[in-house]
């Protein structure tokens, strides 16, 4: 297969979610809006830094920034993580299909194995 001239979303939402800093992040944020500095105590890193990741996960779309007061507060955007589920499903509709076949076979030597003790 040829090299991609463009990367698309999903190949810059999967290079976001490749940082474990990122997926924390957004962990955090399953449990609703957080500003940076709620998010920075969690974390052994300076505040900047925090925001450099928070940058690269709106720059992607996965995070939502709303301004209240003096304050940028964070929230999750499902959106990019849909499209991520849907190219997902076809993967695993095969390693399910593959174990479930797996499966059958181990019963049917189980089953032989009982039939002939």
């Amino acid at each position: 297969m040829p090299p991609r001239a463009k990367a698309s979303r999903t190949d810059i939402v999967f290079a976001a979610l490749a940082n474990p800093t990122r997926r924390d992040i957004l962990d955090m944020l399953l449990g609703g809006e957080r500003n940076v500095v709620a998010l920075a105590e969690r974390f052994d890193m300076a505040r900047p830094s925090v925001s450099e990741h928070l940058k690269v996960l709106r720059d992607c779309g996965l995070v939502a920034e709303d301004k209240h007061g003096r304050f940028r507060h964070y929230r999750v955007n499902y959106e990019p993580l849909q499209e991520i589920s849907a190219w997902l499903s076809p993967h695993e509709r095969y390693w399910r299909e593959r174990l479930t076949a797996l499966g059958d076979v181990l019963d049917e030597i189980s089953e032989q194995e009982d039939t002939s003790s």
